[in-house]
């Protein structure tokens, strides 16, 4: 056990500070002092000098005058280093000079933590203490509703083009279910979580090359998924945003969509519904081949059969290219999707609650009959079901008028599976499950606070494939092996130290290039 004995020397009148360390000898049987001198007292001031043979943090340990604090860096230090390898610090200061410290703190409590904003607040304690008082709840509030239009749709634009060059950008949208009916964009519509609450449709970009969300805007979940593209586009004019090339699942294509992208010189890549007759007849024409080895190639150890024609779009005959496959393997789980749907579609006649996009789906499939006794009676027609199934099941169709070869547009159509992945970031790892909040200012800088944490998240765990981490850790995972490296800082002129950075940390900082006291 340690403690300070103060010794007087007589002769020069300085009092002298020791540390006595007592041990017990064995030997012996008796408890022993060991003295070290550690400083001096100012007899003018009555403060503490330390000892010159003493490092500045020893000195700070043993000077009782002193305070320390302690603050964890280890995982703001990581996303730190990427907002600036991004540019996504200097962008948001310029976009935002009097709130992006507030606003890159808050996406890295999310990214790094997750839960209500409103605990931000005791987060910043440890981790980003002289930010801890500008982020109460009130100040939060503030910030959020502070976070206009103009500003945001600046910071996109600017996004857009410093992330776009070259890359395929995959287009969806995910509701978020909430509470309130007081926003005008919290509305009923198809929930793609299955739950019965009112929602918020959350259209989204992302580059599938970069790897990064580009681009979200948000839409009232009244909203079908089809419909939601032309506002986009409009946006994208105003933006003045060069061309794209979108890669979209079934779920948007319409004539509309595609006259529209045509139009303004974009790219598509799009799938398209085994629905459409034209796509029907395009396979009623290859039918008789799909069983021979000419056309069959691997994609991924998947066996394919591949087909491409030119095909000629609309009325200014656009030129693009109808990529056919057919998956046999594949054939029993369409069946099995297909009279899932129709079960679907019944239910919805029934209840007399159809959707309009089914509508093609309830004239093919269905034979609707209205008496007035019986009322509205539902029957499957059979003979269409049994049709379609043995002529359609297995295969796939894709439209592009940028790749033109088929394996290549497979390729880039599954990789926007991508999206899916920061859908389910935004939703669990960022606490975007539910909406809280009822204005729609406020909301709006919410959501734009999870796009800010989205881009950090991405551009990790991209880092982290590149360089083999994503093998051994999770996102999450490794924010919070960092969680142990803390900044001690002491008051005076003492300066701060680094607590023992571990040699799986060491191993970390050098894969993703964090540069840290210690690390190296």
């Amino acid at each position: 056990m340690a403690f300070k004995v103060h010794q007087l020397n007589k002769k020069s009148g300085v009092t002298y500070v020791y540390e006595a360390v007592s041990t017990y000898n064995k030997e012996i049987k008796q408890s022993r002092n060991k003295q070290v001198c550690v400083g001096k007292i100012d007899p003018a001031t009555g403060t503490f000098i330390p000892s010159k043979r003493l490092n500045p943090q020893q000195a700070a340990i043993r000077d009782p005058a002193v305070t320390a604090s302690a603050q964890i860096i280890g995982p703001v230090a990581v996303l730190n280093e990427f907002s600036k390898l991004t540019g996504l610090a200097d962008l948001l200061k310029s976009c935002f000079p009097d709130t992006h410290r507030q606003i890159l703190a808050m996406a890295n409590y999310l990214a790094i933590q997750g839960g209500a904003l409103s605990h931000c607040s005791s987060w910043a304690k440890s981790h980003e203490p002289d930010l801890a008082n500008s982020l109460t709840s009130q100040r939060i509030s503030e910030i959020l509703s502070s976070i206009g239009t103009d500003a945001k749709q600046t910071f996109l634009a600017k996004w857009m083009k410093k992330t776009l060059e070259n890359d395929f950008i995959c287009y969806d949208i995910t509701s978020i279910s909430s509470y309130s009916e007081l926003n005008e964009y919290i509305k009923y519509g198809y929930n793609r979580d299955g739950e019965k609450l009112p929602q918020l449709n959350l259209a989204m970009l992302f580059g599938q090359i970069s790897a990064l969300p580009v681009y979200y805007h948000r839409v009232p979940g009244s909203i079908n998924d089809v419909s939601t593209l032309h506002n986009l586009m409009l946006t994208f004019k105003k933006l003045e945003v060069k061309r794209l090339h979108f890669v979209m699942d079934k779920g948007f294509y319409s004539k509309t969509n595609l006259d529209e992208l045509t139009e303004h010189h974009d790219r598509f890549t799009i799938g398209v519904p085994l629905s459409n007759k034209w796509l029907q007849h395009a396979i009623d024409d290859i039918r008789d081949t799909i069983h021979g080895p000419a056309g069959y190639c691997k994609l991924d150890e998947e066996i394919l059969y591949v087909h491409s024609r030119l095909y000629l779009w609309g009325e200014k005959k656009r030129r693009c290219y109808l990529h056919l496959y057919y998956n046999a393997t594949s054939h029993a789980k369409d069946v099995d999707m297909f009279n899932g749907e129709l079960l679907d579609y019944k239910q919805e006649l029934e209840s007399g609650k159809p959707v309009k996009e089914h509508q093609k789906a309830y004239d093919n499939f269905f034979i609707q009959k209205k008496t007035p006794k019986r009322g509205l009676q539902v029957s499957y027609n059979t003979e269409a079901i049994s049709q379609y199934i043995s002529r359609y099941a297995g295969f796939q169709g894709l439209l592009s008028n940028g790749i033109k070869d088929p394996v290549e547009a497979m390729r880039v159509y599954r990789d926007k599976d991508a999206i899916e992945t920061c859908f389910d970031d935004l939703k669990n790892s960022l606490d975007m499950n539910r909406l809280r909040m009822h204005q729609s200012a406020t909301v709006d800088g919410r959501l734009f606070i999870q796009f800010i944490a989205l881009i950090l998240i991405s551009a990790l765990r991209q880092k982290m494939r590149t360089s083999g981490l994503i093998e051994k850790y999770t996102v999450h995972d490794l924010l919070r092996e960092m969680e142990t490296i803390v900044k001690v800082q002491y008051s005076g002129r003492y300066g701060h130290i680094h607590t023992e950075v571990t040699k799986v940390q060491r191993v970390i900082c050098k894969e993703l290039g964090v540069h840290l006291s210690g690390c190296s």
